[in-house]
């Protein structure tokens, strides 16, 4: 087992709880933990543990650690575990491992006796795997404003989220907000946000899911979109309701256009200006064009 840390995710910066649930795994498996020390290393690490021969590659971070050892695992056969140690944990949670960092660990011993890797589909945009969803426009540029701030991202976790899609939503998208163009085969949507899911859940509230694309599942080979057209004052609250809600769903909205059953789709800016792009939450920059894709059964995890 080669155990990817990342040292500065939200509940891993406490090195005894590491040291902990590191000590717990070796009494179980033979146990290799190295540290991440820049962006994209988790990849190379993951991608280097998988040609060493590794039976399983173990994160202890969050879903940016996750999202970059998909990529160094994809197509390798070598199964992925998320340890829970960010703010988020959205595949973890999707993959239904405990949201409690300790009782994940307890999962994952127990598993040594029912091992059953199974494969899930990768979402892909511009080259760059995604494990639950990705986005441009709105989301993205809340994304870009969070990771900005990692500081205040790190003491203040989903309600920094919260508190910076407000500030996104009210300063740059509800007067002439900056609009894209969503082409799929002969289907063409113009709007603010295009949000594209692999998974069941955009993302989770603490335990509550939030759902926006509820007709997809991580290894049904296809990915779900939704276009937000317009995101007046009046669309706004109507939207939030629905998006914590069981019953109502944001792609019934009349402001949303939903994209099910997707295999490519191409992103666009509608006046050529770059737009901002995130994959599972990771701010990708500012781009002139995205194109998503899916790649059926290309990551092999445990659960």
């Amino acid at each position: 087992m080669v155990v990817v840390v990342n040292p500065h995710a939200s509940r891993v910066r406490d090195g005894r709880l590491r040291h902990v649930v590191v000590a717990a795994l070796a009494s179980r498996y033979d146990v290799e933990a190295v540290d991440t020390d820049a962006p994209g290393h988790a990849t190379g690490l993951a991608g280097a543990a998988a040609r060493a021969g590794a039976d399983v590659v173990v994160t202890l971070g969050g879903d940016g650690t996750v999202n970059e050892a998909a990529n160094g695992l994809a197509g390798s056969g070598v199964p992925l575990f998320p340890l829970p140690g960010g703010s988020q944990n959205v595949f973890a949670k999707l993959l239904g491992i405990p949201g409690d960092l300790v009782d994940a660990a307890e999962h994952l011993l127990r598993l040594a006796d029912a091992w059953r890797p199974r494969t899930v589909d990768l979402g892909r945009v511009n080259g760059r795997a995604f494990t639950f969803s990705a986005g441009a426009g709105l989301d993205a540029r809340v994304v870009e404003r969070v990771e900005a701030n990692p500081a205040r991202k790190a003491r203040w976790r989903e309600w920094f989220f919260m508190e910076s899609a407000l500030v996104v939503a009210a300063r740059d998208y509800l007067i002439r907000p900056p609009r894209l163009v969503a082409q799929t085969g002969l289907q063409r949507v113009e709007g603010i946000q295009v949000l594209v899911q692999n998974g069941e859940q955009y993302t989770f509230s603490g335990s509550v899911p939030v759902s926006v694309c509820r007709d997809i599942a991580l290894d049904d080979g296809t990915l779900s979109a939704a276009v937000l057209r317009k995101g007046t004052p009046l669309a706004v609250p109507t939207l939030a309701a629905r998006l914590l809600s069981p019953r109502l769903e944001v792609t019934g909205h009349r402001q949303v256009t939903a994209l099910p059953g997707l295999h490519d789709l191409v992103v666009r800016p509608a006046d050529g200006e770059p737009f901002p792009l995130h994959a599972d939450g990771d701010d990708l920059g500012r781009v002139d064009e995205a194109r998503f894709g899916v790649d059926p059964g290309a990551l092999t995890v445990v659960a």
